[in-house]
């Protein structure tokens, strides 16, 4: 049964206590409606992160890769000479 299920037999019962019980029947329609809408966007938003964070582990092996590399150059390199002015008699 729907919420216009409900409204329609709300029409044709007319006691106090049928109207109270479809009033509240449809509240818990539009509780239901907002609470799968909320989940959807949860969803949507869950889905989101994950493409932005899919490809981290690979940036991050590479960013440590690079640094590897720098410091196995720096290790290998050799002294340099120093540069700039001299006062003589040093």
């Amino acid at each position: 049964m729907s919420s216009h299920g409900v409204l329609q037999l709300a029409n044709i019962l007319r006691s106090e206590r049928a109207t109270k019980v479809s009033i509240k029947v449809i509240e818990v329609f539009v509780k239901m409606r907002e609470v799968i809408t909320d989940t959807l966007r949860i969803h949507l938003d869950i889905e989101i992160i994950k493409k932005k964070i899919e490809n981290q582990d690979k940036n991050i092996e590479l960013v440590f890769s690079y640094l590897d590399e720098l410091m196995e150059i720096k290790d290998n390199s050799k002294p340099r000479k120093p540069v700039g002015f001299k006062q003589s008699g040093q």
